[in-house]
């Protein structure tokens, strides 16, 4: 959905310009690959920035998360990763379930799920108490409202502009 929208926004932009009738006006589009972002600065004024980038930054040996948006930190939260292992790495989401019960290990709740990497995900937990220390099975569980903050802020960007590091 981000870039799609980047693309309308884009051709917005251009019909903007197009219609002025005879005003002159410098028009500078950057794109940044590494960011994957697009910026429309205008007679040397930023108008436009086609998508946010969100990184998820899990961090095993402290437990804890990062969360940053566009550049800027948004949420530290503690977590707790696998005793068993949790995969280390680059990974995008693959999937987003609101409601999603465990078919591995019976019918866990994992409120807020956002899957990376085959059955793994980030979602909420019923053991806050054990938040901060290594307790799963390898996903990575999060107090709910957390959970519901970074669920509701992956979906709103889309899974194309979410990253999630674990290391």
């Amino acid at each position: 959905m981000g870039r799609l929208a980047g693309v309308a926004g884009f051709a917005v932009v251009m019909v903007l310009l197009s219609s002025a009738g005879n005003a002159r006006a410098d028009v500078v589009v950057r794109i940044d690959k590494s960011s994957q972002r697009m910026s429309v600065i205008v007679n040397g004024e930023h108008r436009y920035t086609c998508r946010a980038d969100v990184v998820v930054r899990i961090d095993k040996s402290s437990q804890r998360m990062s969360v940053i948006v566009n550049g800027e930190h948004r949420y530290t939260w503690a977590v707790s990763t696998g005793i068993y292992g949790t995969p280390s790495g680059t990974f995008r989401p693959q999937s987003l379930a609101r409601y999603h019960r465990s078919t591995l290990y019976n019918n866990a709740p994992m409120s807020y799920s956002i899957f990376y990497d085959g059955n793994f995900a980030i979602h909420g937990t019923t053991h806050v108490s054990r938040l901060g220390g290594p307790a799963s099975r390898g996903c990575i569980r999060l107090h709910p409202s957390n959970a519901a903050v970074l669920f509701s802020l992956v979906q709103q960007q889309g899974l194309g502009n979410t990253r999630i590091s674990i290391h």
